[in-house]
């Protein structure tokens, strides 16, 4: 293959890449068609993309990217996964996809520029996602006005309507009338 062919095929995954830094390894070889395709298509529900590529060629795509925490993963024959919402996101994906075909083998990934080995993946489809982790952060912002309005709508009622006749002066201890 000449070096301009190359360079065209580089240039074409990079492309496809896009701005993804944060990507996973698989090996699908050992998948049967039928089953990758479906495979393949479910991902692309989810806006998920599987690229399989060259070595080579994908090292250079991602050096060009700046991305370089996949070198040591990709060995072999390699899939490169990514897109969704976020990399948990996918990371959760593609270990269910590996417990339902035993052939579809997680090879490693990348997070911010560092690689990550299966179990790093494994254990990074267990943490919170995105939207988990910002319903999480808004829960703990709102529980103090919930807490209060609870308060004062609960058995503390009565407690807060003669805190406010005694504001408006209607009644009170220290009232003559």
């Amino acid at each position: 293959m000449s070096k301009y062919v190359k360079g065209m095929m580089i240039d074409a995954v990079a492309d496809r890449i896009g701005d993804q830094t944060d990507m996973l390894v698989v090996d699908v070889s050992t998948v049967d068609a039928i089953t990758c395709n479906t495979w393949r298509l479910a991902l692309a529900e989810k806006n998920i993309q599987a690229l399989t590529v060259k070595n080579s060629l994908a090292r250079r795509a991602l050096e060009r990217k700046g991305v370089t925490g996949l070198d040591p993963v990709l060995e072999g024959p390699s899939t490169l996964v990514f897109g969704g919402e976020d990399v948990v996101q996918l990371s959760k994906e593609i270990t269910k996809w590996a417990k339902e075909i035993d052939k579809l083998a997680i090879k490693g990934g990348t997070v911010d520029g560092q690689t990550l080995d299966e179990a790093g993946v494994e254990t990074l489809s267990k943490s919170p996602s995105r939207e988990e982790l910002l319903a999480t952060i808004v829960a703990q912002i709102l529980s103090p006005g919930a807490n209060l309005s609870a308060a004062l709508l609960g058995p503390g009622k009565a407690l807060a309507s003669q805190i406010k006749q005694i504001g408006d002066g209607e009644a009170g201890p220290n009232k003559t009338e």
